[in-house]
């Protein structure tokens, strides 16, 4: 750690590291379809062939999965924005956005992931130890704890036609992954896997061919945060504590996660998920860390792909890589985010819509190759069936839950 903080020989070429992370990260978070993953699995596979220590190249791929949780919030929000008839079905970003709360919907998810840091560093070694004695208990009842998951996405739902659109789509998405989650991705990029395809179909297509005759993003009113700061608090930590979940556990997206950590709260409506999501996804992060260091089992594309690389577990230079990096994202999101959300407004909805449909099947065709295209398009049938019950959508994460449970 002395040498990181105080040699130049060595802190210099890693914070250039860190910053080529940054880049790449900002890359990802504010274009449709793409991940962090995806440019730290292109890093690895080229990872023999880069004059760098592994150290280096690590500490890149961990800045961009990073900032990628920063940024993923903005397109997110500005993309597939229904018509306000179609509001209390909508993703609660974009209730947000028809509300005209957009840009603080941007700086509430910053503060949330944000928080999530500074909770999770200092959380995670006594959670990883907690982690640690129960994880092979875990582990050997994985079947039922995934299979519990996936009725509890069913029954938790309010009506009987959602409820039987969540059966259906947790049985569809999961018989999906079954048969093709192991099919060996053609692209002509070698960071590809059917994870790809099979996400963008069933929660990026779907929201796009949904929002296709709506207005776009409406008139944004001031970015002023209406919430206290002692809600903020509590829904960030809670966020943290369901990333740890996500981090340690197979199977569970930040978004099963997210909505896990609100059964705890009183209804605080669509703010009190974006907080909570963000939250998850970002603290998923450290806490995935852990996980590679203490079970030797990576959570994430980023730090399969650090595992891969065989990056050195050297935790003070790989923890303030990720503390930089939130610092940094979170400037960007402030930065970037209200004018991503201004020319998306500026221009055709169904243009826009069109456009990045088509730059989902570019990068799924880069990354998969033909029959990645054909999983792509039968995944956005199957993403299609979730709105049409009013079911939420992340009950197409069976996609995961059942063949993991299987």
């Amino acid at each position: 750690m002395v040498e990181f903080v105080v040699g130049p020989s060595r802190t210099l070429p890693i914070l250039g590291w860190l910053f080529a992370g940054v880049v790449l990260g900002t890359l990802s978070g504010l274009t449709p379809g793409l991940h962090a993953n995806n440019f730290a699995l292109l890093l690895a596979g080229f990872a023999p062939s880069i004059p760098a220590p592994p150290l280096f190249v690590g500490v890149a791929m961990l800045a961009a999965g990073v900032v990628h949780t920063f940024l993923d919030i903005v397109p997110a929000l500005a993309l597939g924005v229904p018509d306000p008839a179609m509001a209390p079905t909508a993703l609660p970003g974009h209730r947000l956005v028809l509300q005209g709360r957009g840009r603080e919907a941007l700086r509430i998810s910053a503060v949330g992931s944000l928080l999530a840091v500074g909770f999770a560093i200092p959380l995670a070694v006594p959670i990883t130890l907690g982690m640690g004695r129960v994880y092979p208990y875990v582990i050997e009842n994985l079947t039922l704890v995934l299979g519990g998951i996936c009725v509890l996405l069913v029954v938790t739902e309010r009506m009987m036609r959602a409820r039987l659109g969540a059966l259906l789509t947790v049985s569809a998405s999961g018989a999906l992954g079954v048969f093709t989650l192991d099919i060996p991705a053609t692209g002509v990029l070698p960071a590809g896997n059917m994870l790809a395809p099979l996400f963008a179909g069933l929660f990026g297509a779907p929201i796009l061919i949904e929002a296709f005759g709506g207005s776009g993003v409406p008139e944004q009113d001031d970015p002023r945060l209406t919430i206290s700061r002692t809600f903020l608090l509590t829904v960030g930590l809670l966020g943290t504590l369901s990333g740890a979940i996500v981090g340690y556990l197979p199977g569970i997206s930040s978004a099963i996660a997210a909505a896990g950590a609100l059964v705890v709260l009183p209804y605080y409506g669509p703010r009190a998920f974006v907080v909570a999501s963000s939250g998850v996804s970002t603290a998923n992060t450290v806490f995935a860390l852990f996980a590679l260091v203490s079970l030797g089992h990576p959570r994430t594309g980023v730090l399969v792909a650090l595992d891969q690389t065989q990056v050195p577990h050297d935790l003070p230079v790989l923890l303030s890589t990720v503390a930089i990096a939130a610092a940094i994202g979170f400037i960007l999101v402030l930065a970037l985010g209200d004018r991503y959300l201004a020319v998306v407004g500026s221009l055709d909805n169904a243009v826009l819509s069109i456009a990045v449909l088509g730059l989902l099947c570019v990068l799924v065709f880069a990354f998969t190759g033909p029959v990645g295209v054909g999983v792509f398009a039968v995944s956005t049938l199957v993403g299609l069936l979730p709105a049409r019950f009013g079911a939420r959508r992340m009950t197409c994460m069976g996609v995961l839950l059942v063949p993991l449970a299987l």
